[in-house]
């Protein structure tokens, strides 16, 4: 069995839904993952603070527009008449239930509902037009089977038998249509695995149904060595491993969901990443396969804060570094990067909700300085230890930018730097000189590699 996710762009309109159908062949059993239509997620959300703020009326217009929308796709997806009609029931019912909850009295609880929809209309809608087309096809609602525990984490237990159970009550079938990004908490409440998440839903599905390959469908040819939007030279890499996958997914690269890499890794499941819009690219492999000795790709993630606490305390001192962390464990909030001297650390988070409480309790041992609008830019590939030049490298080609800060030898797979974003795209064009262009051949590039070492 394959697990194929397609993105928002790859459904984004008929024309879309009408090509991903034809990807659809063979008899081999696939579960298709769908995101909501590009865009729509974010008018959902925008619907709900337009609800928050008292604007009902303006979140009534959206919605309708919204259904509008869908209701324009169905009348270009379907062929016949019939099925056109059955399109257009199963979007007026959705809304209704949405436009219901806006005039008849919403709650804070009902926001997740209202962001849920956009998955629920896109897998709808493509299950309606796979059996038009006659295909052998069930639609499984992620709300049976995908669900989250107390800590926000994929209960695989819970997951496995119920979506095990759902395929075994559809034996006719051989594509199953679900909702990416959808899911329900341990009280039996709609909720989701995050932006991006659809991702993960694939990669969840891939681990309990022991899939023989997960593929991410997008509107890129694969994982490519730097930022397209920013840097014109840019290739796509055939072949990751999953350590350097989750790395670069973790630091910025959008064409996956970081944590996606780790449900396929403890299976060793293959995940693929394909172009929609060009489906004979043979796009990126990430398997357990590990190129060695190479700087692979660069990525960068932006909104970045910087904490920088000082404290004479420190100083030939024990327990201090756990009385800081004990802070960010009592405000769940993750470090990205740490450096440390004998009288300060330095550390950057990605998740400001709890700072003021972070720095107010700092506050009571220490001296503590916050930088926003920072950028952490990391370089994945293979950097052992033993090998020399590296750095020279990477930093030789930074020599213009200010660097606050640098993690290096903490991981085989990354070097990291935070720079303040203003230097951001200048440095990703810089670092694209550590790369050979795209016509370079293989004896030059192992030659260029050569003289690293």
């Amino acid at each position: 069995m394959k697990v194929l996710k397609f993105g928002g762009t790859s459904v984004g309109n008929a024309d879309r839904l009408r090509k991903v159908c034809k990807l659809l062949n063979g008899d081999e059993p696939i579960v298709v993952v769908l995101s909501a239509m590009a865009g729509v997620t974010n008018s959902l959300v925008e619907i709900t603070e337009l609800v928050k703020s008292g604007k009902m009326l303006q979140a009534i217009e959206k919605t309708k527009e919204l259904e509008d929308k869908h209701i324009k796709t169905a009348e270009e997806l379907f062929d016949s008449k019939m099925y056109r009609k059955r399109g257009e029931e199963f979007i007026s019912n959705l809304f209704l239930r949405i436009l219901s909850k806006l005039i008849d009295g919403y709650n804070q609880s009902d926001s997740r509902n209202i962001v849920a929809l956009g998955e629920q209309l896109s897998a709808g809608l493509f299950h309606i037009q796979l059996t038009e087309q006659g295909k052998r096809t069930a639609y499984i609602p992620a709300l049976e089977y995908m669900r989250i525990d107390k800590d926000g984490e994929p209960d695989f237990f819970y997951i496995e038998q119920n979506l095990k159970r759902l395929l075994h009550t559809n034996p006719f079938a051989n594509i199953y249509v679900t909702e990416g990004f959808i899911c329900l908490d341990t009280n039996g409440l709609v909720n989701n695995l995050g932006r991006g998440g659809s991702d993960f839903t694939a990669a969840i599905i891939g681990n309990v149904l022991n899939a023989n390959e997960v593929q991410i469908w997008t509107d890129i040819d694969g994982v490519h060595n730097n930022d397209p939007r920013y840097v014109t030279n840019t290739c796509p890499l055939r072949q990751l491993s999953y350590d350097e996958a989750a790395e670069l997914a973790y630091f910025g690269a959008k064409i996956l969901h970081p944590q996606t890499v780790h449900p396929c890794k403890a299976k060793d499941i293959p995940v693929v990443l394909k172009n929609t819009l060009n489906p004979a690219d043979e796009g990126t492999v990430i398997s357990s396969v590990k190129n060695r000795k190479r700087i692979k790709a660069v990525a960068a993630k932006d909104g970045i804060t910087a904490i920088n606490i000082k404290s004479s305390r420190m100083l030939l001192a024990y327990g201090f570094l756990h009385k800081v962390f004990e802070v960010f464990n009592t405000y769940k909030t993750p470090v990205d990067m740490i450096t440390t001297s004998e009288v300060s650390i330095s550390l950057t988070i990605d998740n400001t909700i709890n700072l003021e409480n972070i720095v107010n309790a700092i506050s009571q041992f220490a001296h503590v300085e916050v930088e926003r609008n920072q950028t952490i830019v990391c370089l994945v590939g293979d950097f052992p230890a033993s090998h020399k030049g590296y750095t020279a490298m990477v930093f030789d080609c930074l020599r213009e930018i200010p660097i606050r800060m640098i993690s290096y030898g903490g991981s085989v797979n990354n070097i990291s730097f935070l720079i303040d974003s203003h230097y951001k795209v200048q440095a990703l064009r810089l670092l694209q000189q550590l790369f050979p262009a795209v016509s370079v051949s293989n004896s030059t590039q192992q030659s260029i590699e050569a003289n690293i070492f």
